[in-house]
Order: structure tokens, then C-alpha cells, then sequence
């Protein structure tokens, strides 16, 4: 994933975060024809989760690794004879790179989809995946936890409201 300039310490400041920030540019790119085994080859290489189909030098489609497990592999079929265009979706699904993260989630629930495109006039910039997003959650409410530990006081509280009390031992 793509390192951004200012990591979010929040979870609402990463869902408020413009989608272009936690784009990932490594987008893995096929041709339509090619087979599923290029794809699995292409995503290792890359380690992506998915690859953009293309066809006469224009993206048109998508294949997931959830694609290439459940279209080709749970049902017996030889990766290195399936052509890509067979188990694509299309159209592809994108956010403009202005909308927030919180869009771009919500796009992805409505159309049940783990990754989304970021794109402007046009153009790929990026891919947004859900278990990126999970991971970056993930870090920014460690990074939390562990301000909170080294003594970064997270709220004050009034002294007159605190109880402080012993067990008495029996």
C-alpha cells in the first residue's frame, strides 16, 4: 500500500481521508486473453489481490484472487486454460479520487465488492482494497493504544471525581 505523507490517527480521519491518499499504484495489468494461471503468476509477483483486464490499451474488466478460487479452481478447471475475459467483471467499478474513504466503502458494500478502482478522466491511479483498509485500521488503532500507553494523556478527569480505594485483605 502506497505510504501517505500525514497517517491517520483516527478511524474517522482515515474515513474521511480523499480516496487518491490510501490508493495502492501497484495495479497488476492483463490482457483479456490471457489465462487464469498469468493472473495467479501476475498477482504473486505483484502481491496484489487483483488484475486489470485490458483490451486494445483500455482497462475493461477485473479478476479477483476470489474469482480465480471460486470461477476456476473450486470447480476442477486447468488455470492455464482459462481465458481471463471468461471470469472477469465488468463494467469495473471506480470512485473519483476526491471522494472520501467512507464513499468508497459504501460503494463497495452496494455492490458487494472487495476492491474498488480510484480513477480521474479516465485514468487508473489506484486500487483501494477492503483488507488494505482493514490494515490501516488496524495500525492507526494500535498506534492509539500505544500513545495512550507511553503516557499521552487521552482525556482529562476531574480529580474530585476519581475514588481511588484498597482492597482490604482478610
Amino acid at each position: 500500500m502506497n505510504e501517505i505523507s500525514a497517517e491517520p490517527t483516527s478511524m474517522s480521519f482515515l474515513l474521511m481521508s480523499p480516496a487518491r491518499k490510501l490508493a495502492d499504484s501497484n495495479v497488476a495489468m492483463a490482457n483479456c486473453d490471457d489465462s487464469a494461471d498469468m493472473a495467479i503468476r501476475l498477482m504473486k509477483e505483484r502481491q496484489t489481490k487483483c488484475v486489470l483486464l485490458s483490451r486494445g490499451g483500455e482497462a475493461v474488466g477485473i479478476v479477483t484472487k476470489t474469482d480465480i478460487l471460486f470461477k476456476v479452481l473450486s470447480q476442477g478447471k486447468n488455470p492455464s486454460k482459462v481465458r481471463l475475459e471468461e471470469i472477469m467483471n465488468t463494467p469495473i467499478i471506480a470512485v473519483d479520487p476526491a471522494a472520501t474513504v467512507q464513499e468508497a466503502l459504501s460503494i463497495m458494500d452496494k455492490h458487494a465488492i472487495r476492491q474498488i478502482v480510484v480513477s480521474s478522466n479516465s485514468s487508473v491511479l489506484g486500487i483501494i482494497s477492503r483488507d488494505d483498509l482493514f490494515e490501516r485500521e488496524q495500525l492507526t488503532t494500535t498506534a492509539a493504544e500505544d500513545s495512550a500507553l507511553q503516557g499521552t494523556p487521552v482525556c482529562i478527569i476531574n480529580p474530585e471525581a476519581i475514588l481511588f480505594s484498597k482492597d482490604d485483605e482478610t
